[in-house]
């Protein structure tokens, strides 16, 4: 059973930076997809971004490109979101996901992700 924990979310001012880990356990990872999607209030859950298990591939929305970078630990099978120069429109309930996607056009959808965590808020103040 593939379990999600997410943390790191919190209260920062625009501008400021924030890191969210998804610590994942339950199987090995080497051919699976893992993803961040965020949920602000009213909104459809969207993609942010997404990296390959095995090769590092990345992936990212138009919106968080320059600005956020995703990663992946390995050894602590922990993936990460480093959150740069935020702004008050990232606020939101950020989802780590995770599944084994072939298809690039899969990644950004958040309807193949079959694993996903409980989600951790981050607020933007400005």
């Amino acid at each position: 059973q593939v379990q999600l924990v997410e943390s790191g979310g919190g209260l920062v001012q625009a501008g400021d930076s924030l890191r969210l880990s998804c610590a994942a356990s339950g199987r090995t990872f080497g051919n699976y997809v893992m993803g961040w999607f965020r949920q602000a209030p009213g909104k459809e859950r969207e993609f942010v971004a997404a990296i390959r298990w095995s090769g590092g591939n990345t992936y990212y929305a138009d919106s968080v490109k320059g600005r956020f970078t995703i990663s992946r630990d390995n050894a602590k099978n922990t993936l990460y979101l480093q959150m740069n120069s935020l702004k008050p429109e990232d606020t939101a309930v950020y989802f780590c996901a995770a599944d084994y996607l072939y298809s690039t056009t899969d990644i950004y959808r958040q309807s193949e992700y079959g694993y996903w965590g409980q989600g951790t808020q981050v607020t933007v103040s400005s």
